[in-house]
């Protein structure tokens, strides 16, 4: 459940009322006349079931409530009312596998920023996993998958493809690349460091690693576990399920595959380095391409369910 706070203009406020009101996934219905000052306006407050937010947030906006007022919501982490039962009883679908676009969108847009902190993590998961490629441990390999954070902007990219958002996706195939060049290029350095002072050696990287050689050698097994790891990431974010996330980021191959790109390149083993960027590009596409199938599919079903409801309400 969301807990919504709309300032509406006066001359809106009836309407947002009233659009409220007859929405059976609304409760705790409270308005304060006047309350608002910036913007000046009503308060109004109430809970929405998640299966009704998108539906209400998109009519709050087409009536302008967004432009000439405010609209916020806040996750509701408990509620105890016998109202709140019968509005989720009330709304078509389910809580657990509603989406809020706006939501979903202001969520993955955050994560654009190509700010210091995105910078660093992926630098340090990168040089992780080309030390953990080096000495053929799968436990640094899963340690740096877990750092990563190209996942956020890898589903920024798969929302605004949706919703046709062009600056999003500008702003995530930079923050994609710069980041995933300025992680390999701090790799080679790290590696060349750490050959200098006798820590790593080429020889490590040209022996048997029987655990960790999947990541330089794609085939079709890479698509697979890219697509799986792409649904799984989209409906942990879509559903808030964040747990899942944790296991999508385990289970595929992009910062090790970059990593491995640049300890191979800084040893000169090129044939090494075109494999490991290989299976960085079919990760990469293949997690954009099922996310975004994943959002459509979502999108699809809940269009279903609210031409269901009209017929109802209408018949």
């Amino acid at each position: 459940m969301l807990h919504l706070r709309v300032i509406a203009p006066v001359d809106l406020s009836t309407e947002v009322v009233d659009l409220l009101s007859a929405e059976a996934g609304v409760t705790h219905l409270a308005v304060l006349p006047g309350a608002a000052r910036q913007p000046p306006g009503d308060l109004i407050l109430c809970d929405v079931v998640r299966e009704s937010a998108d539906r209400v947030l998109r009519e709050l906006r087409r009536i302008g409530v967004d432009t000439s007022g405010g609209i916020a919501a806040d996750d509701v982490e408990l509620t105890i009312s016998d109202a709140a039962d019968r509005a989720a009883e009330d709304a078509p679908g389910s809580g657990a596998d509603a989406v809020v676009w706006d939501e979903i969108a202001a969520k993955t847009g955050e994560q654009t920023e190509l700010s210091g902190t995105y910078l660093v993590l992926i630098v340090v998961a990168t040089m992780i996993a080309g030390i953990g490629v080096l000495l053929d441990q799968p436990i640094l390999i899963v340690g740096a998958m877990v750092v990563g954070p190209e996942f956020g902007p890898l589903a920024a990219l798969c929302v605004a493809l949706l919703r046709r958002q062009l600056g999003v996706i500008g702003r995530s195939v930079q923050a994609l690349v710069v980041g995933f060049l300025a992680a390999m290029v701090a790799t080679v350095l790290s590696t060349w460091a750490l050959t200098a002072v006798g820590l790593v050696s080429r020889e490590m990287l040209l022996a048997e690693r029987p655990l960790t050689d999947f990541i330089w050698r794609p085939d079709a097994l890479s698509w697979v576990v890219g697509l799986l790891a792409g649904v799984a990431g989209m409906l942990s974010l879509t559903s808030k399920k964040s747990g899942s996330l944790v296991g999508v980021l385990i289970s595929v191959t992009t910062v090790p595959a970059a990593a491995n790109v640049a300890v191979a390149a800084a040893y000169g083993a090129w044939d090494e380095a075109g494999g490991s960027a290989l299976q960085l590009v079919i990760n990469l596409a293949a997690i954009v391409l099922a996310g975004l199938l994943t959002l459509v599919v979502q999108q699809v079903w809940w269009w279903g369910l609210a031409r269901r409801r009209r017929r109802l309400a209408t018949g």
